[in-house]
């Protein structure tokens, strides 16, 4: 099956329509992940992870300090 945006026809689509178009592929990529189940090793690194942030809450970094820091060294 062709990839490419070419390939496919959606290099003609305007603007707005390949933006839309993509919001509607990762809204059903969302729903396709949504819907399957974790595997036992995914489950066992998320409880890991979340009981290592449990146990050290003060070694949490908020998201929008994260993001912060990313965007400022972006823009060096």
């Amino acid at each position: 099956m062709p990839t490419s945006m070419k390939a496919l026809g959606l290099d003609g689509l305007s603007v707005e329509d390949r933006i839309e178009l993509a919001g509607e592929i990762w809204d059903s990529v969302e729903r396709e992940i949504e819907s399957s189940p974790l595997t036992e090793a995914q489950r066992a690194e998320l409880e890991r992870r979340l009981a290592d942030s449990n146990a050290r809450p003060d070694d949490v970094v908020p998201w929008e300090d994260v993001k912060a820091r990313a965007l400022a060294r972006s823009r060096r």
